[in-house]
């Protein structure tokens, strides 16, 4: 049992705070909500453009970092290591587990949260630590988990199932854990005898969205876009589980020469070869595909010729409709980001939307892997009914206040801390 002490500084944990990654951007929202509920965050990071004052960067946590992915490459699709890997590992091991000791003195830290470093193992000696450190302090922890390595091909042949059953999640007493989907829950439960809490992600929907201003009311002319053209978004980079495939489909059975795909993001470092099928096939099937990824940005600026760079959250409102065709999400962040928008969106039946988003009853187009004529009437009656379009849009942001929001994450949170701290510290006189 762990002792209830009063937390006041809580210190997240994570090989990367920077950029749109999905673990940057729900560290930043758990951590503005912890802030809020009276609690001081810092972050420890292998590289991140966060707050330096509260930030840590030890550039070893990075999973990008030299030593990190020459371990990497001997730890997977083998089944055998070397004892000069696993003497690389342990020292590597021990220099992070002292970095974390300081971190946690310096910012007398009462708490971690590792983002998704027991969950993936894209650093082995960073979660190993991580782990240790945890075992020898019995200083709580809640750890996050977005993916787990089982639900990647890549890492199923290894040669580290000794320190995956370790630290990818540990099961330690100080711990709670927290998944961000039901099957996620079902599967950590089945594999490991652990039982988290489920937690999804989250917006805040109490706060409006951002809107057309000065800044981006050219999205469209730097886009390519006429002011009459029809815009559909696929929000997100050109990875094959994203599906893309079928927002080009029903684009072309649209038959609507003002209906323009916009792809927000390039392939990112999953190789070129999806991305060169989809513009193949986008030429095909003779719809006109813009993909700009050099103008939008995790923030806004200039390209080095002087264009605009936008947020994605810049383009959002100039967009008509979401398409997010995926195979397979950890959750769904572009479908909660569609719906705080206020946009119709064409959702694939990806699995957890199927088991966490579907029965809460948003009002959205959805299909069975592949695009039917259904499908298709479906958004052109869309378009031909504005009035419909609106209602559906102001039901399903208020669905998702009620369900995905920074209020129901707060009360989650809540819980767990209650757990740590005891009731007292949040009785009311």
């Amino acid at each position: 049992m762990v002792p209830h002490k009063k937390i006041h500084n809580v210190g997240f944990v994570a090989t990367r705070l920077q950029g749109t990654d999905g673990v940057s951007l729900e560290t930043a929202k758990w951590s503005a909500v912890l802030e809020r509920m009276g609690y001081t965050c810092y972050f420890f990071a292998g590289m991140s453009d966060w707050d330096s004052h509260r930030t840590t960067v030890v550039p070893e946590a990075f999973f990008d970092h030299p030593r990190i992915r020459e371990i990497q490459s001997q730890c997977f699709g083998t089944l055998r290591r070397t004892s000069q890997l696993s003497g690389e590992i342990h020292h590597l091991r021990m220099q992070l587990k002292q970095a974390l000791y300081d971190f946690v003195q310096q910012q007398d830290i009462g708490l971690i949260i590792p983002e998704n470093a027991l969950t993936i193992p894209m650093n082995i000696p960073l979660g190993v630590a991580i782990t240790e450190f945890i075992a020898e302090t019995g200083l709580p922890t809640i750890a996050h988990h977005h993916d787990f390595y089982w639900e990647r091909q890549r890492f199923l042949v290894n040669c580290v199932g000794d320190f995956l059953s370790l630290a990818f999640p540990p099961y330690l007493p100080s711990i709670q854990h927290v998944v961000i989907n039901t099957p996620a829950d079902r599967e950590l439960s089945y594999r490991t005898g652990l039982s988290p809490h489920v937690i999804p992600n989250i917006l805040n929907f109490a706060e409006p969205a951002p809107g057309i201003d000065e800044y981006n009311a050219d999205v469209r002319r730097d886009l390519g876009l006429a002011e009459d053209d029809i815009f559909f978004l696929q929000p997100t980079r050109i990875v094959a589980r994203k599906g893309i495939e079928h927002a080009i489909e029903i684009v072309n059975r649209l038959k609507n020469p003002r209906v323009k795909l916009v792809i927000s993001h390039s392939a990112g470092d999953e190789g070129l070869a999806y991305e060169q099928r989809i513009r193949s096939y986008a030429e095909i099937m003779n719809v006109p595909l813009i993909i700009k990824p050099e103008i939008i940005g995790t923030e806004r600026g200039t390209t080095p010729d002087g264009q605009k760079v936008y947020t994605l959250w810049d383009i959002y409102p100039h967009a008509d409709l979401i398409t997010y065709p995926s195979m397979y999400e950890g959750f769904g962040n572009a479908f909660l980001e569609a719906i705080y928008f206020r946009k119709p969106i064409v959702v694939n039946r990806y699995s957890i939307y199927e088991v966490d988003i579907e029965p809460i009853g948003f009002d959205v187009i959805s299909m069975n892997g592949y695009v039917t004529d259904d499908v298709i009437q479906k958004i052109q009656h869309l378009f031909d009914h504005p009035e419909t379009r609106e209602q559906s849009a102001e039901k399903n942001y208020q669905l998702a206040s009620q369900f995905f929001s920074y209020e129901v994450l707060a009360y989650k949170l809540m819980t767990i801390m209650i757990h740590f701290e005891g009731l007292a510290e949040y009785s009311t006189p």
